[in-house]
């Protein structure tokens, strides 16, 4: 799958561009045929000055520090091996870059970024297809050639090519994803193979489990780091992207397990991500032997520029839909952590609005129309949105035990 990638994505650019529709601005071009201008940030979004400014009809982004390390797709791997196979950490060289990445305390930017992991789930034209504003038109999708492929998703190209947002799918219940979505989600999100309890012993994911709530760790990183899972998959995603748009700034955004994966990823590759009503993925980035940036700062993961954004009627971002009686559970999903990476941004729909905890307030629109784009909530006095706070002294699996195996 990841060899066939680049071919694909080829092959999609070249479609849209010889078929796509005419855009006032210059059309998507491969960067190894022209040079890249700095990116103009007053023609598809504006960047904000320390001040609060309303919302307008653009995105708005601002300077942002994020921490990297030359040449990840070689490090990276090195790196896990090391680390699982020998139990040994390797001195990586962290470099501070500062990029343009979006305005997470602008309304209206989270809104179109939330409509962007929306469309994630539809191609152009379909009925559950959102608009966005004019400058972000241009699009081309990915993974939808094969139904069951699984990874899929919409990437978005500002007019002038400046600015590249990927948005990946999340969980689709019924349709020919929902096989390998929940297979990710279990493998992700599960405190040990999805085994709930011993009548899960025949849908578990993964053969790690040892004996009264222990669990293999290195049998578990190992599951996560396999070339089946839709994560690895990402990685070469987002290699033939950067390798396309060498000179762009990339964002990533994604809702439920399409927000884990974004966040994953940036957090890979030092690249600014939103995720959207997000499962808890810190505990999986442990599995994956991922190191936060900078190493001095291991124990806080709020430099990594990861916003999640939730709000709290939703009990899965919460990890609260977990449990043999849970609607989460009685529809083969183990939806068991809570914790993310990076910042979040909570709406207290539970108080402001009077909502009761439901799963189905868990789907985008609801964060999209009831929420991002509601005009008659003040969510909290002098912002447009709730601060993004990092979500300390946050444990997951508690009652577990993980030992690295012999």
């Amino acid at each position: 799958m990841l060899n066939i990638l680049p071919v694909i994505l080829h092959a999609i650019l070249f479609f849209n561009l010889a078929f796509g529709k005419p855009i006032e601005k210059p059309i998507v071009e491969f960067p190894y045929q022209h040079a890249f201008r700095r990116p103009d940030i007053s023609s598809s979004f504006q960047s904000t000055p320390a001040s609060h400014l309303p919302s307008t009809a653009t995105l708005k982004a601002r300077p942002t520090t994020v921490y990297r390390i030359p040449s990840p797709l070689n490090t990276f791997p090195r790196f896990q091996e090391r680390s699982v196979e020998h139990g040994q950490s390797e001195i990586l060289e962290w470099i501070a870059v500062e990029v343009l990445g979006p305005d997470i305390g602008d309304r209206h930017t989270l809104a179109q970024l939330a409509r962007m992991a929306g469309n994630a789930y539809a191609l152009p034209g379909r009925k559950n297809w959102y608009d966005l504003d004019g400058a972000w038109n241009s699009s081309f999708p990915f993974g939808w050639e094969n139904p069951e492929d699984g990874f899929r998703g919409n990437v978005f190209l500002s007019a002038d090519n400046s600015t590249i947002v990927l948005s990946i799918k999340g969980t689709t219940l019924q349709g020919p994803t929902s096989k390998k979505d929940k297979f990710n989600d279990n493998l992700l999100f599960s405190c040990c193979c999805a085994r709930v309890d011993f009548t899960w012993v025949f849908r578990t994911v993964c053969d790690c489990y040892m004996h009264s709530r222990t669990c293999g760790n290195t049998c578990l990183s190992k599951a996560l780091i396999q070339d089946s899972l839709f994560y690895s998959i990402g990685v070469g995603l987002v290699n033939d992207l950067l390798m396309l748009y060498p000179q762009a700034n990339l964002w990533l955004v994604g809702h439920s397990l399409g927000g884990a994966l974004a966040s994953l990823l940036g957090s890979t590759y030092g690249l600014p991500a939103v995720a959207f009503e997000s499962p808890g993925e810190r505990l999986a980035a442990e599995r994956l032997h991922l190191p936060l940036p900078p190493p001095s700062l291991n124990t806080s993961s709020s430099v990594l520029p990861v916003t999640h954004v939730y709000h709290t009627a939703d009990p899965i971002p919460q990890g609260a839909c977990n449990g043999f009686a849970s609607p989460c559970a009685q529809a083969g999903y183990a939806l068991e952590t809570r914790c993310h990476l990076g910042k979040s941004i909570v709406f207290d729909t539970v108080t402001k609005l009077k909502w009761a905890v439901d799963v189905r307030t868990h789907p985008i629109k609801h964060i999209i129309n009831r929420i991002l784009e509601a005009e008659d909530v003040v969510w909290e006095d002098g912002r447009d949105v709730p601060e993004a706070v990092e979500e300390r002294d946050c444990v997951d699996c508690s009652k577990w035990s993980f030992p690295d195996e012999d």
